[in-house]
């Protein structure tokens, strides 16, 4: 364990020769525990084989993560026993047509956000343009997407019907979005820049 001093005044005697210093130790670790729910690819159907059903499934991009991504999360671990995420790599990102720049933040930061949220329970990612493999892979008992889909334009759909699965979009309570999110501050740094 490695043990860090750091010493700090009070703000109302922070002149004062004579003001006492507080100490704290910090411990160090390895690993830190969101990283337990990362799964590579290659992982990703022995990783599944092991968890709680019913399995919930879902994927997406996730570059900043706001309050509809969360509350939509939520959701979706609530229709079961597990929640997989599973992310658009940087490339499969680029070529959705998000925008300049897009996605802003790396998978693997999208991969530490997302796992540490306590309604996801393995994150993994894909490099095609969608994640069928991973659904097929993981044999889900519910598919969700959000609102916005239709349940036939969802990935993936007609194999999870096939194995008697549910295939659900769950509606928006919050609207947000990243891309106007994005725009938005473009569009702020554009008239103070």
């Amino acid at each position: 364990m490695r043990h860090i001093v750091v010493s700090f005044l009070p703000y109302n005697e922070w002149f004062l020769p004579s003001a006492p210093a507080f100490t704290f130790s910090m411990m160090h670790y390895e690993h830190l525990l969101y990283e337990a729910k990362f799964c590579p690819p290659r992982n990703f159907a022995v990783r599944v084989a092991e968890m709680p059903r019913p399995l919930v499934f879902t994927n997406g991009c996730f570059d900043i993560l706001h309050r509809g991504h969360v509350t939509y999360l939520s959701r979706a671990r609530a229709l079961g026993a597990s929640l997989v995420v599973a992310l658009n790599s940087d490339d499969s990102v680029r070529k959705l047509g998000k925008g300049e720049g897009r996605p802003l933040n790396s998978l693997e930061d999208r991969m530490a956000v997302i796992a540490a949220l306590g309604s996801v329970d393995l994150v993994t990612w894909f490099e095609e343009e969608t994640p069928l493999a991973r659904i097929v892979e993981s044999r889900p008992d519910v598919l969700t997407k959000g609102g916005d889909w239709a349940v036939d334009a969802i990935v993936g759909a007609i194999e999870v019907r096939a194995w008697g699965g549910s295939v659900l979009p769950i509606p928006f309570e919050f609207e947000r979005s990243t891309t106007a999110l994005v725009e938005r501050i473009r569009n702020m740094h554009a008239c103070h820049g």
